[in-house]
């Protein structure tokens, strides 16, 4: 599996949350802005940069209509097949963006819509894939897509735990590849307060499978809260400019905010620790200024009754801590203590 926790390597790094930037077709169907977005991506400090593989006229009927988000941003003249003739990219573009991707040393990722684009990416070597929150009930798709054999993100947008269930069945009854489910919202953007990323966890109790999340919120601090909680996977719409034209360059991340995202994950993948409570090392030279020890709260004479009034407690530690305080009382003094003199038995 590419994912892991605590395992696996990327470029020197022990691989934790695993961080796609999802440029999808914020390139507009132009191959050097794809490229720029490579760039982009790997300069933000993203493992992978992710785009959408699709045939047009196979995707969509002459007919469909856009959706509400694609309406909003790029009017409501054309049909979604108009306008994703004018977002695809040629096979000879993503084999292209492939070796661009080698060349820089980041994860060159796509999402499949049909099984030709499926096995285009295949044959360029993808080493997974990712299938949108759209296809997860075309069974046929999953079933193709598993017998590739690659590990696979399963986004979960749109669905049941029955209908996760069945595609989970059908990828299992097909060559079994490795599978991470991404919790996802599909509205573009999405609003805050339909996210449920409590979701992650109820899918990695009832799947036992790892649980990322595919983010379509603005701002970033969604993605951190999903790395906070768990997710192994964060995916993330960016673009070089959320003034271009297009549908999904509103509700994207210009490079700046991508990379500070991924900051912000890095900063809590490693805050996230090992779970074992006790001082953290940076915790340990502190101790001695910070906590306390008996001391006598005036002078003492050699042989006399320690009661509490003659006692405080006080720091630095160091000496008998003041969690040993019934231990003192009542003994005696084996010598003479000066006052705030940390206290001997």
């Amino acid at each position: 599996m590419l994912v892991s926790r605590r395992g696996g390597k990327a470029e020197g790094r022990i691989m934790g949350i695993f961080i796609i930037a999802e440029a999808g077709v914020n390139h507009n169907g132009s191959l050097a802005i794809a490229k720029k977005m490579v760039d982009a991506a790997k300069a933000c400090g993203a493992d992978a940069v992710k785009f959408q593989a699709f045939r047009a006229d196979r995707l969509v009927s002459r007919t469909a209509p856009k959706a509400a988000y694609q309406k909003k941003a790029c009017g409501a003249d054309e049909t979604q097949l108009e306008m994703l003739r004018r977002l695809e990219l040629t096979p000879a573009g993503h084999q292209s963006l492939f070796r661009h991707c080698l060349a820089r040393r980041i994860l060159y990722l796509a999402s499949p819509f049909d099984q030709a684009s499926a096995d285009d990416l295949a044959a360029l070597g993808m080493k997974a894939f990712k299938v949108p929150s759209g296809e997860i009930t075309n069974h046929p798709f999953l079933a193709h897509v598993a017998l590739l054999g690659r590990p696979i993100y399963l986004s979960t947008g749109m669905s049941t735990l029955g209908e996760i269930e069945a595609a989970l069945g059908v990828i299992r009854e097909n060559g079994k590849p490795p599978v991470t489910l991404l919790h996802c919202v599909t509205e573009y953007p999405a609003p805050y307060q339909e996210i449920n990323l409590k979701a992650m966890e109820t899918m990695r109790r009832a799947f036992g499978l790892p649980v990322g999340y595919s983010d379509h919120t603005d701002g970033i601090e969604i993605s951190i809260a999903a790395a906070a909680l768990g997710a192994v996977v964060i995916e993330k719409h960016f673009t070089l400019d959320r003034g271009m034209a297009g549908p999904d360059h509103r509700s994207s991340l210009e490079p700046a905010a991508l990379a500070a995202m991924i900051k912000a994950i890095r900063h809590v993948e490693s805050a996230l620790g090992d779970g074992i409570k006790g001082p953290a090392p940076c915790e340990i030279r502190n101790i001695s200024a910070v906590r306390k020890s008996i001391v006598a709260a005036r002078d003492i004479r050699a042989g006399e009754v320690l009661r509490p009034e003659l006692l405080a407690v006080k720091r630095p530690a160091g000496g008998i801590g003041p969690e040993r305080w019934r231990d003192i009382i009542g003994r005696k003094a084996v010598r003479s203590f000066q006052r705030d003199e940390m206290i001997e038995i």
